[in-house]
C-alpha cells in the first residue's frame, strides 16, 4: 500500500517507507496497568506523501533518520485530527528489503 491510499480506520496494512523524522521520546503512564511506557513519534514517507509514525518502546530504538522500513499488518487512527500510523501488539517493524 501506499501513504496517499492509508484511511482511518483500516487494518491489516502493509506499508514501505522512509523515516524523515522522529520527536524526542517520551514517558506516558499506561491508563491499563500503571505502567510506564516510552513513546514517539516519527514522520515517514513514500512516494505519494507523509504520515505520522507511532514508535512506542524499543521501536522508538530500532529505527533512525534516513532508514527505510516496513510495517506489517499495521493499522491507522487519528490522534489530534492527524491521521496516525501504528505498528501495535499484532503489527512488525522492519527495515525495509532493498
Amino acid at each position: 500500500m501506499q501513504i496517499r491510499d492509508l484511511r482511518v480506520g483500516m487494518k491489516k496494512v502493509n506499508v514501505s517507507a522512509q523515516v524523515v523524522e522522529i520527536s524526542e521520546p517520551r514517558e506516558v503512564i499506561s491508563r491499563f496497568d500503571g505502567s510506564t511506557n516510552r513513546v514517539a513519534t516519527a514522520t515517514v514517507k513514500d512516494d505519494t506523501g507523509t504520515m505520522k509514525l507511532s514508535l512506542w518502546n524499543e521501536h522508538i530504538d530500532q529505527v533512525s533518520v534516513g532508514d527505510s522500513i516496513s510495517i506489517e499488518n499495521g493499522y491507522v487512527t487519528e490522534f489530534r485530527g492527524e491521521k496516525q500510523l501504528n505498528v501495535g501488539r499484532y503489527g512488525k517493524l522492519s527495515p525495509a528489503q532493498q
